[in-house]
C-alpha cells in the first residue's frame, strides 16, 4: 500500500474558470507540474478528484471531461509528472438532466471517490493527503482517514477566512507550498 496526494483539480492544478467548457481556457498553475514532479519523486502516488457539476446541468459532457483529462495527463506527462489517475462526480441531488440527478457516495466531501482510488491503486489513505481550495476538500481528506490542505487559489483565500474553518487546518499560498509541507510532513511508515 502506497501513500497518495489527491489533488482537486479547477482553483487547485489549474484556474478555476467557472464551467471549463473549452480546452482554450484550461491554464495550468505555472508551478502545477513542478509540484506533481515533487510527489512523485517522493513516492506519492497524485490523483485528481473533482465535483464536476457541470455535467450534471448540461454545459459539458462526460466525453468533453474525459478529454480535459487525457490533455491535462500529456502535459503533465511532457513536464516529467505523472497523475495516475482522473475521478470525477457528476452528480447534483438537483440535476436538470434526469441521469445525474441523485444523491450519491461520490460528490466530495463524500467519500466514494477517493475510496474506489484508494481499492484501485493500492493506496494506504491514513498515510494520504488532500489538497484543494475549499472546505469540503478538507472535510474529505477528515472522512477517508487522510491529511487535508487547503490552497489560498480558486476560491481557497475565500475559504480561509470563514470563522467555521477547522482549528488544525493546514492552509498553504498554492499548491507548491502544499507539496514542500507534504514534503515536510512525509508519511507515516
Amino acid at each position: 500500500m502506497r501513500p497518495a496526494v489527491f489533488l482537486d483539480r479547477d482553483g487547485t492544478i489549474n484556474e478555476d474558470v467557472g464551467y471549463l467548457d473549452s480546452l482554450e481556457r484550461l491554464t495550468l498553475f505555472p508551478y502545477s507540474i513542478d509540484a506533481v514532479r515533487l510527489l512523485n519523486g517522493a513516492g506519492f502516488c497524485v490523483v485528481v478528484v473533482t465535483n464536476q457539476r457541470g455535467v450534471a446541468t448540461g454545459l459539458i459532457s462526460e466525453t468533453f471531461l474525459h478529454m480535459v483529462h487525457d490533455v491535462l495527463s500529456e502535459r503533465f506527462r511532457r513536464g516529467g509528472a505523472r497523475i495516475e489517475r482522473f475521478y470525477h462526480c457528476p452528480h447534483d441531488p438537483h440535476a436538470p438532466i434526469e441521469q445525474y440527478r441523485r444523491d450519491c457516495m461520490c460528490r466530495k466531501p463524500k467519500p466514494g471517490l477517493v475510496l474506489q482510488a484508494a481499492d484501485d491503486l493500492g493506496i494506504d489513505l491514513t498515510r494520504s493527503y488532500v489538497v484543494g481550495d475549499k472546505w469540503s476538500d478538507v472535510a474529505l481528506a477528515r472522512n477517508v482517514g487522510a491529511t487535508g490542505v487547503l490552497v489560498q487559489t480558486g476560491y481557497g483565500t475565500t475559504q480561509a477566512k470563514r470563522l467555521d474553518r477547522p482549528r488544525d487546518a493546514i492552509v498553504t499560498a498554492d499548491l507548491m507550498a502544499a507539496t514542500v509541507r507534504i514534503l515536510e510532513l512525509g508519511t507515516s511508515e
